[in-house]
């Protein structure tokens, strides 16, 4: 005779039954219930989760953990008279969903490229035509506007050292860096002519 690892609809209920139980006794202030209701939750998780998990063993506490932490930071969103288990799976799905594209983004971060040399580049040209581009606007703009600009904002200066530096107040700084950037997206709308 074949035995079945599958909970039955009749145990499922049970489960049901008895996880809400102690859930709503734990949110009512009942310590004794939100730990059992972890510890029983944490093998209902396990089972979950392994079932989607299959293959990778090594995931599946990590993920259970991270699955009861969530439920744990979101305890307050449960609706007392929703199925618990209904949410619980929802939240693993969840987390699971997360595990998979993460694993799936940090393998093609491992994909060969096929010519790296001609991205690289091609990169470099485009940086090295950005910034001849923006010298040139910024050559267009007046020293009020442009020396705030360049030394803030490109060099990283603070208005007060740039303000020492250049002989402007602070807020003559901050409004030419103000104004010398909106002439500068002017500039660009306009095609980088004259203004």
């Amino acid at each position: 005779m074949e035995r079945t690892t599958r909970t039955t609809p009749f145990r499922a209920a049970e489960v049901e039954a008895e996880l809400h139980a102690l859930f709503v006794r734990g949110l009512d202030g009942d310590g004794e219930a939100y730990r059992r209701f972890l510890q029983r939750l944490s093998g209902h998780l396990r089972a979950f989760v392994a079932r989607r998990l299959f293959g990778w063993p090594d995931e599946v506490e990590d993920l259970v953990q991270e699955c009861l932490l969530a439920m744990h930071n979101q305890r307050h969103t449960y609706q007392r008279d929703q199925p618990l288990t209904a949410w619980v799976h929802a939240i693993a799905r969840y987390k699971v969903i997360d595990l998979l594209r993460a694993k799936s983004a940090r393998e093609a971060l491992h994909d060969p490229l096929d010519d790296e040399t001609a991205v690289f580049a091609e990169s470099a040209t485009e940086a090295s035509d950005a910034r001849r581009d923006v010298q040139a606007l910024l050559a267009q703009l007046p020293d009020r506007h442009r020396l705030p600009i360049v030394h803030v904002k490109l060099e990283g200066l603070s208005v007060a050292e740039t303000a020492k530096l250049t002989g402007m107040s602070e807020s003559a700084v901050k409004v030419g860096i103000h104004r010398g950037l909106k002439a500068l997206a002017a500039k660009m709308r306009s095609g980088g002519s004259k203004a």
